[in-house]
């Protein structure tokens, strides 16, 4: 993979953060638009409700859908949980919209829900995450997640060119996304000999859990000089675990995804440099692709976004625009 950031220098402070969420709720929003009731309909499933990540993409879809004349409803599960998604995709479907954008919480447990909207003759645009079959959906819009695994890994080798050992902290097996930034860095870490994977670990998107498998890991490894935490609530469990080894200083956190309260982690020292998708970049794409296909005309099969590696020294500079948004 090649990207263009340019991974700087890192500073730490050993300062804490706390990760504070914001934004929406799980019920439905919507985005007004013109075009009225003559527009078509955009259905907005996210991964999981109150997400700075999911809620930038939110507004990436309102602002094309209002060039477009569109009007957007959005809904998430208030965890990143097929068991919760299912129904909202279900009501979804119900209520006939022209096309659904979705986030798929499982590879195989939201094939099904999603393959109905398919058949009930409702456009399907996949973003973020993916499907094991996504040919129910006219394009798949995500980062380029092996390329930001592999990215994260070379923040932390700039960090500690003496090598060492590094744990991967992500979410749950069987999501697209996620995965494939396990398996990103995994590979980087292979093809340097002065760095050894201590292997990766599950916290199902619970802070605490990330910070006891990092406070137990770094007891049972204590010269693991590296972390990447996979998700937001992987980077904020990870950081409160190093704290509590009183670690701060001698192990490189590197988070992905770029929220407000993740933003203050890295410039408090406790995340020294996170990995900033293109969210709002994504969901535009997603209405883009979904109105060219209501409109028969040809869509891009796959789209991939870009990234950016945010440190103390660009956040404030070149990196600002990369923050994700709180609210639209």
């Amino acid at each position: 993979m090649q990207w263009n950031n340019k991974v700087l220098a890192f500073a730490t402070l050993g300062a804490a953060a706390t990760l504070v969420l914001a934004g929406c709720s799980g019920g439905a929003s919507s985005g007004s638009a013109s075009g009225g009731s003559d527009g078509y309909k955009i259905a907005f499933v996210q991964g999981v409700a109150g997400d700075e990540f999911y809620i930038s993409m939110q507004c990436g879809i309102q602002d094309e859908a209002e060039k477009e004349g569109a009007t957007v409803t959005t809904q998430g599960p208030e965890k990143f949980d097929p068991t919760l998604q299912k129904p909202i995709v279900d009501a979804v479907v119900a209520s006939q919209p022209d096309a659904l954008l979705i986030a798929p919480t499982d590879v195989s447990a939201m094939q099904a829900p999603i393959a109905a909207a398919e058949a009930a003759g409702i456009k399907v645009v996949l973003v973020d995450t993916t499907l094991e079959d996504p040919s129910a959906a006219v394009s798949q819009i995500s980062s380029d997640n092996e390329g930001g695994g592999a990215a994260a890994f070379k923040a932390i080798q700039d960090a500690n060119p003496n090598g060492g050992k590094v744990l991967v902290v992500s979410v749950d097996p069987g999501i697209s996304t996620t995965d494939a930034r396990a398996k990103g860095f995994e590979d980087a870490v292979a093809e340097d000999s002065k760095f050894e994977s201590v292997g990766v670990q599950y916290s199902h998107n619970e802070p605490s859990t990330a910070a006891e498998i990092v406070t137990a890991a770094l007891q049972k490894d204590p010269d693991i000089v590296g972390i990447f935490a996979a998700n937001l609530f992987a980077a904020e469990g990870s950081a409160t675990g190093v704290q509590q080894a009183g670690k701060q200083g001698a192990v490189t956190i590197v988070g992905f995804d770029a929220g407000p309260a993740q933003v203050k982690a890295l410039q408090a020292g406790t995340v020294q440099a996170l990995v900033a998708q293109e969210p709002a970049t994504i969901g535009s794409d997603g209405v883009k692709q979904a109105i060219a296909a209501l409109k028969g005309e040809a869509t891009e099969e796959k789209i991939q976004t870009g990234f950016t590696i945010l440190t103390k020294d660009n956040i404030d500079g070149e990196g600002k625009d990369a923050v994700y948004k709180s609210s639209c």
